[in-house]
């Protein structure tokens, strides 16, 4: 491996790393600073660029081609980290609702699952359409939530109709990726995932 690549692997490691530590410092913020205080405002910027570091970590390995079966699990992992580790928090605020936390970590470990299942018997499910939308839609609701910015929209803040707007999806995002298990479980010789 060439000093370029290693010097290329280090820095999308080190973006992946940037939202694992950001989880439980931001989770932190959440659970002791008031709404409006300094602090709420720098956790929020804080989780803001560690979601972007999910955007750049991916495009950077690809574009790079250093990608490796390590650099996804953790990639993978920092994501699930910080958007249930965030949850949680804004949960025992008061600033979400159980069971919107619940539709979303139980998504992420139902796929996470199921993801594993599938790789056992040499199938590949590619993200969708749908992941990506999800994925960004937590990330937005969750910063909303954060900040808890004074904005009302009929009955609710801004950030709890984002989070709807995120469950939605996130269900929606399941049962399309449940659709592309079963699938790749009907035609387990194509190894490559194009049977989905």
């Amino acid at each position: 491996m060439t000093d370029r690549n290693q010097r290329a692997r280090r820095v999308v490691l080190l973006l992946t790393l940037v939202r694992i530590v950001a989880a439980p410092v931001v989770m932190a913020v959440v659970l002791v600073a008031p709404v409006g205080s300094p602090a709420v405002t720098a956790a929020a910027v804080g989780f803001g660029a560690a979601a972007l570091t999910d955007f750049l970590d991916g495009r950077l390995a690809r574009r790079w081609n250093v990608t490796t079966t390590l650099g996804t699990f953790l990639d993978t992992t920092a994501d699930k980290l910080l958007v249930a580790g965030v949850l949680i928090a804004l949960v025992a605020v008061g600033r979400t609702s159980a069971w919107i936390a619940a539709i979303i970590i139980g998504r992420e470990l139902v796929i996470l699952a199921l993801r594993g299942l599938v790789a056992s018997e040499g199938v590949v499910v590619r993200p969708s359409v749908w992941g990506k939308l999800k994925a960004n839609l937590q990330f937005v609701a969750i910063l909303l939530a954060i900040a808890r910015l004074p904005v009302h929209v009929g009955p609710l803040y801004l950030d709890e109709w984002a989070m709807l707007a995120a469950a939605v999806v996130t269900v929606v995002s399941a049962v399309h990726y449940l659709v592309l298990f079963s699938a790749a479980f009907g035609d387990k010789a194509d190894a490559s995932g194009g049977a989905v």
